[in-house]
């Protein structure tokens, strides 16, 4: 049996790969700052409401340490988090947010050293009024996610692998590294080259 933290070798790019379009976020969720870590961990589902974020700072106290809480936001006119939020989080072991809105606070945010994606930045404080249940499947990045699904992000992305899958997701995974790591630039140049021209000929094809 795998352990989650063996996701964090493989890049969103070789996920993106084997599990295909509908598991990886837009390219609205990006890092907010730069050379962010690669966090990969299982996630903890939050929904919040339009113009609120009481389940976000609920959350940051039930995710268990090593986990990715990601966030359906309501809109993208109020922060949902801020620079004690997130040291908060960092300090109690979360990996990183993964945020379908905004946040403020960046520059503390960057300095610490918390691995946030989202949508942007805003200054304005959301409000903390309406429970919502957390741990449910949410839309994240236009991505359906599951509590316990396996969040891997970095600079190239979020993809999402359901937690059903993860044994084979990782084993693909492996096996694509390693075929890459034993071929030579000029073997795969060979090999692309062929496939290309081969495609030319035949009026083009995947």
């Amino acid at each position: 049996m795998s352990d989650v933290s063996d996701f964090k070798d493989i890049s969103p790019t070789i996920l993106a790969d084997h599990l295909g379009r509908e598991h990886v976020m837009d390219i609205g969720i990006r890092p907010l700052w730069p050379s962010v870590p690669r966090i990969a961990g299982p996630a903890f589902t939050v929904r919040c409401a339009a113009g609120d974020h009481l389940m976000l700072h609920a959350a940051i106290y039930r995710a268990e340490p090593g986990s990715v809480v990601v966030v359906q936001a309501g809109d993208v006119d109020y922060a949902l988090a801020g620079g004690n939020v997130c040291a908060v989080a960092q300090r109690r072991g979360i990996a990183g947010f993964v945020i379908d809105g905004v946040i403020r606070d960046l520059a503390e945010v960057r300095e610490m050293g918390f691995p946030v994606f989202a949508r942007g930045v805003v200054p304005a404080p959301a409000a903390k009024a309406v429970v919502e249940p957390l741990n449910q499947e949410i839309r994240c990045g236009g991505v359906a996610v599951r509590p316990g699904d396996i969040v891997v992000a970095d600079e190239e992305g979020v993809v999402v692998t359901p937690y059903g899958r993860r044994e084979e997701v990782l084993a693909a995974s492996r096996q694509r590294l390693a075929k890459e790591a034993a071929e030579t630039l000029d073997e795969w140049e060979a090999a692309h080259r062929a496939k290309i021209e081969a495609l030319l000929a035949g009026g083009g094809g995947s």
